[in-house]
């Protein structure tokens, strides 16, 4: 198993949805659903602690690869992540955790990317820049039906750093 102290959190994101926590861990966890508000990116989950995770890219191909560190649900979901789709950045693992808590007639989902190294902020930009975009697609998608429609790509900055580690 995978020792979970070892990583220190860089970014977390928290934010209410009108939802129940059962609607919520299925929208995380539910390749129809993540689909549809994370780019275009389907989630590809065993089920199980220590099962495998993979976000598969549009055309089907794997784009990161991890694995199931913590199933409860529908209250908390954490997994590795490895970007494996760009083989030219190797990057450790991070860990990211969604936690699902019953906030009144809401719930409050914390997400938290955490790593294991000292990530520069230039790297931590891509994150910082996505996860805001997704998780406000997926709140509109589970509250109006209708995800929101956000152009993304990675920041230069990122990049940069990315290409000067790999030099």
């Amino acid at each position: 198993m995978i020792d979970t102290s070892t990583f220190t959190p860089k970014t977390v994101y928290v934010t209410y949805i009108a939802a129940t926590p059962e609607a919520v861990f299925e929208a995380l966890t539910k390749p129809e659903f993540t689909r549809r508000y994370f780019g275009g990116f389907a989630i590809d989950v065993e089920p199980r602690a220590g099962g495998a995770f993979r976000m598969l890219a549009p055309d089907g191909s794997v784009h990161i690869a991890g694995t199931v560190v913590d199933w409860t649900p529908p209250h908390r979901f954490a997994c590795t992540w490895t970007m494996v789709s760009m083989p030219q950045y190797a990057l450790p693992d991070c860990l990211v955790t969604y936690d699902i808590v019953q906030a009144g007639e809401s719930v409050r989902l914390t997400m938290t990317e955490a790593h294991q190294w000292d990530i520069p902020d230039a790297i931590l930009s891509g994150g910082r820049a996505g996860w805001p975009a997704i998780l406000s697609s997926l709140k509109s998608l589970l509250e109006t039906g209708k995800p929101l429609s956000v152009k993304m790509e990675p920041p230069k900055e990122m990049l940069e750093a990315l290409n000067a580690m790999n030099r």
